[in-house]
């Protein structure tokens, strides 16, 4: 499966606005050296036949770098020829399954590809015990496979996990990535350990990468895309959310508590279109890519959803695809 938009960016000079260190913005590459994979592009809990859930895969000079990896992201990123082997930085934007249910298979199948270098994995408070978790799962598997004669290092020595701190999270030669923490719990009333939700910058050489994840508007996820060549967005319907709840028979099963939750997080905890479109704009941002859409049992359009982006924000906007590739 190919992405049905591919879509290329002149070389543009991005304007940091404070987040760029002098070393990347004096060593432009004479041509794009970054590419943007949309791997999964539908928001959860339910899974969807013809999309999967949130990943987005970014390659510099030929090293891979995910962000999120909800169920599908192993297929996708063998779609996109990526073998997984060479995945070794990972990146969780918070901790609802539909931006980690495919982390475990990822890295299982990752290390039964003889991956022998570790796999760090970067995130919000609860992401170590994530990755160690994820390795418990694999860990019969893996034991099973070393007996076979296909491995003989143990799996738990290739993954770690590591709880961050907004601000610049990873550094190497071809990346620099921030978080800022956004507010996609603010509404939860009772806090948890794991009540943290990060949007991420990525600078690159040529390109500037700002991913929304989920949140509401706030004033540290637009400081973050300031400039962004890409802003990686969230699509979120209120009502669509309400209906296919409605459509799959939940809503009803509901108590009155439950289903004013379920619409306080849906109207609080996410972008609407009118929400993209102005953060996108204030924010001075090239072009807007449409991801993590809310779900649809019956159609797969999402065009009113982008025009009304539109009526906020002057740029290009697209609804990205499954494997869609922006350079």
């Amino acid at each position: 499966m190919k992405g049905k938009s591919t879509f290329l960016l002149g070389m543009l000079l991005c304007s940091s606005l404070g987040f760029s260190s002098g070393a990347f913005a004096e060593n432009q590459a004479a041509s794009p050296s970054t590419k943007l994979v949309t791997l999964g592009t539908v928001a959860g809990p339910f899974p969807m036949k013809n999309r999967a859930q949130n990943s987005n895969l970014i390659v510099v000079n030929d090293q891979s770098y995910v962000f999120d990896a909800g169920d599908g992201a192993a297929r996708r990123l063998a779609q996109a020829e990526i073998p997984l082997k060479d995945i070794g930085t990972i990146f969780v934007s918070h901790h609802h399954d539909d931006h980690t249910a495919g982390l475990a298979t990822l890295m299982s199948v990752a290390w039964d590809s003889k991956r022998t270098e570790p796999i760090n994995v970067y995130g919000p408070k609860g992401t170590r015990q994530l990755v160690e978790t994820a390795v418990q799962y694999s860990n019969p598997s893996a034991i099973l496979r070393i007996e076979d004669g296909g491995r003989s290092i143990p799996i738990q020595k290739i993954f770690r996990g590591h709880d961050a701190e907004p601000g610049l999270v990873y550094e190497d030669k071809n990346v620099k990535v921030y978080a800022a923490e956004n507010t996609h719990f603010d509404f939860h009333k009772n806090k948890t350990e794991y009540d943290q939700s990060f949007s991420y910058r990525v600078e690159t050489p040529d390109r500037v990468i700002a991913i929304t994840s989920d949140t509401g508007p706030n004033p540290a996820t637009e400081k973050l895309a300031q400039g962004a060549d890409f802003l990686v967005a969230e699509l979120n319907s209120v009502q669509a959310r309400k209906q296919i709840l409605i459509d799959s028979g939940q809503w009803d099963s509901h108590t009155p508590e439950e289903k004013e939750r379920i619409m306080q997080q849906a109207s609080q905890g996410h972008l609407s279109p009118k929400d993209v479109g102005e953060l996108a704009t204030r924010a001075k941002v090239k072009t807007v890519i449409l991801t993590h859409l809310t779900p649809k049992f019956n159609s797969d359009d999402y065009t009113a959803e982008a025009l009304e982006v539109r009526k906020h924000y002057n740029g290009p906007v697209i609804v990205a695809q499954d494997l869609d590739t922006f350079f």
